[in-house]
């Protein structure tokens, strides 16, 4: 083969690989912007364990997600040393990062849709950090059955908005959520 045509296919080639490896990372850095920095990117369908590999330098750990609709997902990554949900939708592309306050055993973090204000049911999909300092912190965990309905008060809360694909503040202020809800076994990282 022609030196110059193997150079010219090589070039011609060369993009597909790096594009290959996008994977919505590639523009985050430590101490930078985060949610900003993922913003209306197209995550990767790559192995977890390939993108996490993509990016040691960020400490990068899938932490799990949720279907939410039809044609929207959460994911939560631990970037940094700090925890981000993320909104996709089902062609990956990132419409909302949001940054998990730290939480732990007596302030664990909650996922559900059965909160309430001030005695009222609020509709829709939650994301809070709850009250459960009664649980203490040192000891094992505890693993609370998904029917516990004792309400903890939250100290930070969003509301999902599925069609805008958005996470809403929500006032903590007479906020109230059930136990079992609460997804971290150890309350967090």
């Amino acid at each position: 083969m022609n030196r110059h045509l193997f150079k010219f296919l090589a070039l011609l080639l060369l993009p597909f690989g790096a594009a290959h490896a996008r994977d919505g990372f590639e523009s985050v850095r430590c101490g930078s912007d985060i949610p900003r920095a993922l913003a209306d990117k197209r995550m990767s369908d790559d192995p977890v364990v390939k993108i996490e590999g993509r990016h040691i330098a960020l400490g990068l750990k899938d932490l799990g997600g949720d279907e939410i609709s039809d044609r929207l997902n959460s994911t939560s990554w631990l970037i940094c040393g700090k925890e981000y949900m993320v909104l996709s939708d089902t062609r990956g592309i990132v419409h909302d990062v949001l940054a998990i306050p730290p939480h732990s055993r007596p302030s664990p973090e909650f996922a559900a849709g059965t909160c309430q204000a001030n005695g009222i049911q609020v509709a829709g999909l939650i994301v809070a950090v709850l009250d459960n300092r009664a649980a203490g912190s040192g000891g094992n965990s505890t693993h609370y059955s998904p029917r516990d309905a004792t309400l903890l008060p939250a100290k930070a809360a969003w509301k999902i908005d599925e069609n805008a694909a958005k996470f809403v503040a929500l006032s903590s202020h007479g906020l109230s959520c059930p136990r079992g809800g609460i997804i971290t076994t150890d309350g967090g990282p």
